[in-house]
């Protein structure tokens, strides 16, 4: 596994590390990602890769995710040269605290992971591409640039987002991405 993390950029990996659910990180990051868009979530997730990685936190110790995930959409926010970004209210420690020692979110959670079930995902990192073509994460790139050049071949793709809906993302907040300039949701105040 320690050299699986190196191959991946986690140069110390911490084998010291202690197993734990999941879920509340999960729903923190889907919440994160409904709230204030995917970019900001897919910055929370890196966090959290090396949060439990290389620092060796559990992924269950919500003070703890409370404050990562504080710190993270206030520096993201706060970074923002947008004035709409600027304006989003930045939730406080205890609000997200408060998310995470609630149920919302993991009705989308259990349903993602039963999506996954039946269609055969038992491990991660996997890729579903167009919505059917399923590629293990530790694949070559060939395989990959084969996939993408048949869909440039075709000029479409076939299906799209698999698990939007699923977990209650907005189509518009899946349209705009996590690497569009516009990407963060504004919230009603």
């Amino acid at each position: 596994m320690k050299g699986r993390g190196e191959e991946a950029g986690i140069p110390h990996f911490n084998l010291d590390r202690l197993t734990s659910n999941t879920m509340a990180s999960h729903r923190l990051i889907q919440y994160v990602g409904k709230r204030y868009g995917l970019r900001v979530s897919e910055i929370l997730y890196d966090r959290l890769n090396v949060y439990y990685f290389v620092e060796g936190h559990a992924l269950n110790d919500k003070p703890r995710l409370a404050n990562v995930a504080h710190e993270i959409i206030s520096k993201e926010l706060a970074s923002s040269s947008k004035l709409q970004e600027r304006e989003m209210l930045i939730m406080s420690e205890q609000e997200i605290l408060d998310f995470l020692n609630g149920h919302e979110g993991r009705r989308e959670i259990e349903q993602a992971l039963q999506a996954l079930d039946s269609i055969g995902v038992h491990g991660i990192p996997k890729f579903i591409i167009e919505g059917r073509r399923m590629v293990d994460g530790a694949a070559r790139s060939d395989v990959f640039v084969d996939i993408f050049r048949d869909i440039e071949r075709t000029g479409e793709v076939a299906g799209g987002p698999v698990f939007g809906e699923i977990l209650g993302v907005s189509d518009d907040i899946v349209k705009r991405g996590s690497h569009a300039k516009d990407n963060v949701l504004k919230t009603k105040s």
